[in-house]
This record gives structure tokens, C-alpha cells and sequence, in this order.
């Protein structure tokens, strides 16, 4: 019940109208070689591990290794597994994650090295827009707990919900001032501050799992 509820009220960003508003490690890739259970460099062969503040390249070689296909956005991106994540610490993340493996960096390296930069790169850009809304993070975190919502779909959302948005919505068509709109803009904030902090709440206490 309460995550067909949570992707109902994550949605109410969706109200928003355009013009309005606006891990720790990562391991040295594995490879491994036959007979052993060793990470190994795909480039030299050596005994991979992570290196502090350095985690996409082999230690010994330093060539760049591929994504860890097992690792989620939010280890990616150093959050806590939580709705609640700072933004500024999502931005900074990113801007460092692009500095090391955006594609314009190994324009001279092995064409091996240059695909996993490509692979890398869009999987920091899709980990920070996940991250970076709350509805798209909220049902990203579902989805790791095993609970899969459509984006498109409103489950179980209930009258008096689907009531505000049609007022909002009645309120956007007939305003004819800037006045008018910036009190728009501010119901629209508020009422999304009370949903996410209610959602926030909800994951904190695990009651969001609850089917």
C-alpha cells in the first residue's frame, strides 16, 4: 500500500509547470583469470584493489577499468542509502566523478580505455539525475527494495490528492500575473515539502516497504 502511495506523492512534482520552476570505493575491475578469484586489470593482469580518492584505475598500470555493474547510484555517487540526500554533495560528486572519466580525457588512450570512459560517463550522468529529484530518487530506492512503480502510472492515488492537482491545475490556466503565479509557485512548494518530508519520513521508519 504505502509504495503505491509513496510513487502517488512523489509525483506531485510532476505539477510543476515548464517555465515555472525550475561509495565508498569503487574496485579496480575484476577480471578474473582462470583458476583464481583475484581481481585483475584487463590491461596488465596485476592484482587490482582500490586506492583512496583514485577508484576507477588500476593501481598498477593505472589504466581505466569498466563500471562495476553491481554497484548502485547511490555508493556511485557517495549518498547514504536514504530519500534524504544533500544536493550539494550530489553536485560536487558529480563534477568530480566527470573530471576523472568524461570521454574528452582519453581522446589519447586505447580505444578499450575510451569505451569504458563513454560507459562511465553515462553512468555518472544517469546516478546524478536519478539522484537529483525526488520523485526519480524515491522510486529508484523502491525499485532496490524490490518494489517496481512505473514512472507514468498513478497507483492508488487517491480523490482528494488527484483534487488538489486539478485546483492547482485550474489556478495555473486562469492566472493572468506574475503575482498570481509566484503564489501558485509557493502552494506548489509548500504541498511538495510536506509530501517529500511525509515520504522522507516513511523510508526513515521502513513503513514504505510494507505492501
Amino acid at each position: 500500500m504505502w509504495g503505491g502511495r509513496t510513487g502517488a506523492l512523489l509525483r506531485l512534482s510532476r505539477l510543476w509547470p515548464t517555465g515555472l520552476l525550475w561509495r565508498g570505493p569503487l574496485n579496480c575491475n575484476v577480471v578474473s583469470l582462470a583458476g583464481s578469484n583475484s581481481p585483475r586489470c584487463w590491461n596488465c593482469g596485476g592484482l587490482g584493489g582500490p586506492l583512496r580518492g583514485d577508484q576507477f584505475f588500476c593501481p598498477q598500470c593505472r589504466a581505466l577499468q569498466p563500471p562495476d555493474p553491481a554497484r548502485d547510484y547511490f555508493s556511485l555517487m557517495d549518498c547514504n542509502h536514504s530519500f534524504r540526500v544533500d544536493t550539494s554533495k550530489l553536485q560536487h560528486r558529480y563534477q568530480e566523478l566527470q573530471r576523472l572519466v568524461h570521454p574528452d580525457f582519453f581522446s589519447q588512450r586505447s580505444q578499450t580505455e575510451k569505451d569504458f570512459s563513454e560507459k562511465h560517463s553515462t553512468l555518472v550522468n544517469d546516478a546524478y539525475k536519478t539522484l537529483l529529484a525526488p520523485l526519480s530518487r524515491g522510486l529508484y530506492l523502491l525499485k532496490l527494495h524490490g518494489i517496481e512503480i512505473p514512472e507514468g502510472t498513478d497507483h492508488e492515488m487517491d480523490s482528494q490528492f488527484l483534487m488538489e492537482i486539478m485546483e492547482i491545475n485550474e489556478k495555473l490556466a486562469e492566472a493572468q500575473s506574475e503575482t498570481a503565479m509566484n503564489e501558485i509557485e509557493s502552494v506548489v512548494r509548500a504541498k511538495q515539502k510536506e509530501l517529500t518530508d511525509n515520504v522522507s519520513r516513511a523510508f526513515e521508519r521502513g513503513t514504505v516497504f510494507i505492501s
